[in-house]
């Protein structure tokens, strides 16, 4: 099966192809999968160069990094497909393999709806699924196998929730939504106080509001608010494996990284990258436009545009410093004994 010709395929994304235009496309391949019939693809300089001396037939590539490692025109003995970002090229190209989501109306005979939840147009409802009471179901959602919406839940139309996605009582889902498998929208808070020695429950009344467009990855959990709402802005995309405490909220298009973990009450802006493993304190407040670097500890509030990492996190220049100095201490610490050492000679 071809996927076209490199002039084609340039076409499509909107780029130029330089070299041999001919070349036919079979398929899109990383660099070391890639052989004489697949396209690669490059966004980095050293990336470039691999991708240059690899087998693939062609190598989709920015016009910047072009310039940028001085590649011209008939240098590669390779076709390329030049484009303003190859990261949007590629996902231009990749959503032809994306399968197609289901639509309805369906509802599996498996599936148990309550009589008094009310299911929009077109909606899809697989097998083992569970909808309460005067739950909401917007056009043409698709609920898949063993999914789960709460009593007074509400999703938006377009939304999807993949299989055993849960959406509990009250919970509010936005247009366009993504569950990923497992994940959990409205779990409880973790709220308790010590009472004469033991834990005692504080009950989690609030709920979750998630808006428009946001995408919640596999077994990532949104608590449910103690009082009031648990807030995730338009657009913002959550990876595997989060934690959001109680009362959080994030802002509009914020984007964050596997296992990161936000404690209660945590306010995070609008426009925020988050790297893996980040934790935060809770009770702070992180600004718009912000980047936290992959495994920092935020223990304080953070200021609009900041960059921080580390533990605990600091401006990202100054924690790279203070790497530079300890990763030095050892060959300090020497020429000290070795002065020591010389002064207390007899």
């Amino acid at each position: 099966m071809s996927l076209g010709t490199v002039g084609e395929l340039a076409q499509r994304v909107g780029g130029k192809p330089q070299g041999d235009a001919d070349v036919v496309i079979a398929r899109i391949a990383a660099i070391d999968e890639a052989g004489p019939e697949a396209l690669t693809f490059a966004t980095t300089p050293a990336y470039l160069q691999a991708a240059l001396k690899s087998r693939a037939g062609a190598v989709l590539v920015d016009e910047a990094l072009l310039s940028e490692v001085r590649v011209q025109d008939g240098e590669t003995g390779k076709a390329l497909i030049v484009v303003p970002n190859a990261r949007v090229a590629l996902m231009q190209l990749l959503r032809g393999f994306d399968p197609p989501r289901k639509s309805g109306p369906v509802r599996h005979p498996s599936a148990a709806i309550d009589a008094s939840a009310e299911i929009g147009a077109d909606v899809y409802v697989g097998p083992n699924v569970v909808i309460g009471a005067r739950a909401q179901i917007g056009d043409r959602a698709v609920i898949e196998a063993g999914a789960f919406i709460g009593d007074d839940a509400s999703v938006g139309e377009d939304a999807l929730l993949n299989p055993h996605a849960r959406v509990m009582h009250a919970c509010l889902v936005g247009k366009r939504v993504i569950l990923h498998p497992g994940a959990t929208i409205g779990s409880d808070g973790f709220g308790y106080v010590f009472v004469e020695g033991r834990f005692e429950r504080i009950p989690q009344v609030g709920n979750v509001v998630l808006g428009d467009d946001v995408e919640i990855g596999a077994n990532t959990c949104v608590d449910r608010a103690q009082t009031g709402s648990t807030q995730i802005g338009d657009g913002t995309k959550i990876d595997n494996l989060c934690q959001i405490g109680h009362n959080c909220r994030i802002g509009r298009h914020t984007g964050m990284a596997a296992q990161t973990g936000l404690a209660g009450s945590t306010n995070i802006g609008d426009y925020v990258l988050i790297g893996g493993q980040a934790g935060f304190k809770g009770h702070i407040t992180i600004g718009s436009r912000v980047k936290i670097g992959g495994g920092a500890e935020v223990w304080s509030d953070v200021p609009d545009d900041a960059f921080v990492s580390g533990s605990p996190a600091r401006p990202h220049q100054e924690y790279l410093r203070r790497e530079v100095m300890v990763r030095n201490l050892p060959k300090l610490m020497a020429r000290v004994d070795a002065l020591e050492k010389k002064q207390n000679k007899p």
